[in-house]
């Protein structure tokens, strides 16, 4: 049974909100440097917190959001209980847990050290978990999800074999170039580089695999993964015979056009835009800003000895 109550509005809400904060939170972090990792805080204070605890708390909400609304699904009432394992909702259900097991669990702990947080960041990293995991867990449960894989043909498509192939070599990706990162770390520490007086992360030069040819392999790599996921969740977040010409764009983009996408009511903002795309452009949108200000460090850090030929984030391209 189809719900219309409260959490289908915070459902919509949601989607609405993720979308549009990051269309301004991207830009604002192209000129302004979020607070963390190699652009921590230079001091301690009462709003500044231990990196690693706060990195933690702010990740571990996503998957929390993500179980409650997979197993209590507010966007239906289940008959005979949640997907199981074994179903594609199951299956990328275990996706998503995986790679949050990794990221807000087993990366930070295995990580030697990690830079003070401002507490700006912790609750905007908390504000957008919970909308997100809120948001895939409400969607994998509910009735257009469960019609779409009622489908003998929906796990026969292209889309969804390519995207489990593409999630899984993208979290691959994301961890081993993490790893690397690590590395450096581990490597400075035991040459007494991180000594008790140096607060926050040593960061040196990486080299392997991605890295030869972009500063930002895990970027890559996680934008892969949630677009496979992306991919074999549902259907794609446009209909062929709707794909724009360049005259029908120009008119799309027009002000009164932006003013009615802006004002739409949340129930009906960009129906064919699912949570799962949302979160790969909201990745995008709001990590892109990071990596082009990183890949800016690295250069004025290391100088002539950061090879010029790295691209930013995309190889050969960006």
């Amino acid at each position: 049974m189809f719900s219309t109550g409260p959490a289908f509005q915070a459902y919509h809400y949601a989607r609405k909100c993720l979308t549009l904060c990051s269309f301004i939170g991207g830009p604002l972090c192209l000129v302004i440097n979020a607070p963390f990792g190699r652009f921590a805080p230079k001091s301690d204070g009462l709003l500044v917190f231990d990196g690693r605890k706060a990195w933690i708390v702010m990740e571990i909400v996503s998957p929390v959001m993500f179980l409650y609304t997979f197993f209590t699904a507010p966007l239906a009432q289940y008959i005979s209980g949640p997907p199981s394992v074994t179903s594609p909702q199951g299956l990328l259900a275990l996706c998503y847990l995986v790679h949050y097991a990794n990221r807000a669990i087993i990366s930070p702990l295995r990580t030697p050290s990690r830079s003070k947080h401002h507490i700006i960041v912790a609750l905007a990293g908390i504000f957008f978990n919970v909308q997100n995991g809120f948001m895939l867990g409400s969607y994998l449960t509910s009735p257009f999800t469960s019609l779409w894989f009622k489908q003998p043909h929906s796990t026969q498509r292209w889309e969804y074999k390519l995207g489990l192939a593409l999630w899984f070599f993208g979290f691959v990706g994301n961890v081993v170039h993490d790893e690397i990162l690590v590395n450096i770390r581990r490597k400075a520490n035991a040459t007494g580089k991180n000594n008790t007086k140096a607060k926050g992360e040593h960061y040196g030069i990486p080299h392997g695999l991605l890295y030869r040819y972009i500063s930002y392999p895990n970027y890559f790599c996680e934008w892969i993964e949630w677009t496979g996921f992306a991919l074999a969740s549902g259907p794609l977040p446009f209909r062929p015979s709707s794909l724009l010409s360049i005259s029908s764009l120009s008119s799309i983009l027009s002000i009164q056009s932006i003013k009615t996408f802006l004002m739409e009511p949340a129930t009906t903002f960009a129906p064919y835009l699912t949570p799962p795309w949302i979160f790969v452009l909201t990745e995008i949108i709001l990590m892109f800003p990071r990596a082009y200000r990183g890949h800016q460090w690295y250069r004025e850090k290391f100088g002539d000895r950061y090879p010029k030929e790295r691209k930013i984030v995309i190889p050969f391209i960006l």
